[in-house]
């Protein structure tokens, strides 16, 4: 037996004395390429799923509910067709838009902090075999995951906007508006604020306020507060609805608004804690913050409204819940559980605040509080991330890839930072919205005619009803 077994065990001997260079090698040529986690792939798969859920059917239904019965599928017709119409423009121009740039200082342009190039233009390029770095290097996930997910993010965002204009304009006018904000106004948010090279090449050119320090985890600045102020511009030019502040324009169904609200609360898990690109412990840190704020966010508005008007409305607790739900987006993986049930409470009340008091003194008819709760949740949202990010009250603070550590925080200096993306994301999206909105009042007029406001745009427009 011991004769049969030598030659075995002299070729485990040549085996063990392989030359260390050669098992070197091996190592390097793995981690000059490293393979995408199939848990990673599909926690990002499922994610784009959920945040594509939230526009369809959760933003239909719940924005369905609150306009009045003879609009109701106008609005459907609108957030269905608006979302078709980002899928097309996102793989077409908007993801290589977005997503590309310079990869050298040497390549530069005046151009890069603010917009990337055509080079991935209808997605050449782009493969089953491409992948993308996520936050933690040498992690990579298929690049065509990180464009479904990014492209779910853009459909929500141009069909937010839906809201604030509702029920007066024409539905050719809501198309070609949302068209021009995505080019001009949503795709260079988003470039300014996400785009960077990745861990490897952190110190590689990036967009302008990703460059400057600004955090939003997952798009209170490039969705909430850019989308918000587009609405509000949108309705403030348009004017307010036939019958404003004289007849009573109430939801036709709260129940369909609980449903899509309650829609949107479970996607939003998908928006928030896929954000972090891969399955961890800080996409698990995201997920519970975004459920804590959520709640918080729910009891703020519902006692506050309990307090202010003698009764907690199950509309004051749906809008609470999406407040709390933007207050928590760009804090969601910088935040710990403590932060982020003081973000929804804060947001909770602020956008309550502005909804009952500041809005109906302002004289713009925001149809469904696009702005008041979009736009005022993600200002709050954003200015709080830069104070319960701090390690000291359990945020995560900000990771130095340099020192591949995290960085010494200044509250005062990450603040001024989340200001500074505040102040440029209303600023960028008011100017778009404005100049988009006369140019399309030129060109094809914003309102359907006072006959067929009154009649509803669901017969006068689509030529169907939604109930018989």
């Amino acid at each position: 037996m011991m004769k049969r077994a030598a030659p075995f065990v002299a070729m485990a001997a040549m085996l063990l004395a392989v030359p260390s260079f050669a098992q070197d090698a091996v190592v390097a040529v793995e981690a000059a390429a490293p393979v995408p986690d199939k848990g990673d792939t599909t926690w990002m798969l499922i994610s784009a799923i959920l945040v594509m859920m939230m526009t369809l059917p959760g933003l239909a239904l719940f924005y369905g509910g609150l306009v009045r019965a003879k609009n109701m599928l106008s609005v459907l017709m609108q957030v269905l067709s608006v979302f078709s119409l980002m899928v097309i423009l996102w793989v077409a121009f908007g993801y290589s838009l977005a997503f590309t740039g310079a990869g050298t200082a040497e390549d530069v342009t005046f151009f890069t902090p603010y917009v990337g190039g055509l080079s991935k233009m209808f997605l050449g390029g782009v493969t089953t075999a491409s992948n993308i770095e996520g936050f933690s290097a040498g992690v990579v996930i298929p690049e065509l995951s990180f464009v479904i997910f990014q492209m779910a993010f853009a459909c929500i965002a141009s069909a937010l906007i839906v809201g604030a204009t509702a029920e007066r304009l024409k539905f050719s006018a809501i198309l070609l508006f949302v068209v021009i904000w995505f080019f001009f106004s949503y795709i260079p948010m988003a470039h300014m604020v996400w785009w960077w090279g990745g861990p490897s090449a952190y110190d590689a050119p990036s967009g302008l306020l990703f460059s400057h320090g600004a955090l939003d985890f997952a798009g209170g600045t490039v969705i909430h507060i850019n989308a918000g102020v587009a609405g509000l511009v949108a309705a403030m030019v348009a004017g307010p609805r036939l019958g404003y502040k004289k007849e009573l324009l109430a939801p036709h169904n709260l129940s369909f608004t609980l449903v899509g609200g309650c829609l949107l609360w479970i996607g939003w898990f998908g928006f928030n804690a896929g954000s972090n690109l891969e399955a961890n412990g800080l996409t698990a840190l995201a997920m519970i913050n975004t459920a804590v704020a959520t709640a918080a966010g729910v009891l703020a508005w519902s006692f506050g409204e309990w307090a202010f008007r003698g009764h907690p409305s199950l509309l004051g607790g749906i809008s609470g819940a999406i407040a709390g739900l933007v207050g928590i987006t760009p804090a969601a993986g910088f935040v710990g559980p403590m932060g982020a049930i003081a973000i929804g409470l804060v947001a909770g009340l602020l956008c309550m605040w502005f909804v009952i008091s500041i809005k109906p003194r302002m004289g713009i008819d925001d149809s469904l509080d696009v702005f008041g709760i979009h736009g005022i949740g993600g200002i709050v949202g954003a200015i709080l991330t830069g104070v319960f990010a701090a390690p000291s009250l359990g945020g995560t603070g900000v990771f130095d890839y340099g020192a591949n550590a995290v960085a010494e925080f200044s509250m005062g200096g990450q603040v001024y930072n989340q200001a500074l993306g505040v102040v440029i994301a209303i600023l960028w999206s008011g100017v778009v919205s404005f100049v988009a909105v006369h140019i399309v009042k030129a060109l094809i007029g914003l309102r359907v005619a006072d006959t067929e406001e009154r009649q509803g745009l669901d017969i006068t427009t689509h030529g169907e009803n939604a109930y018989n």
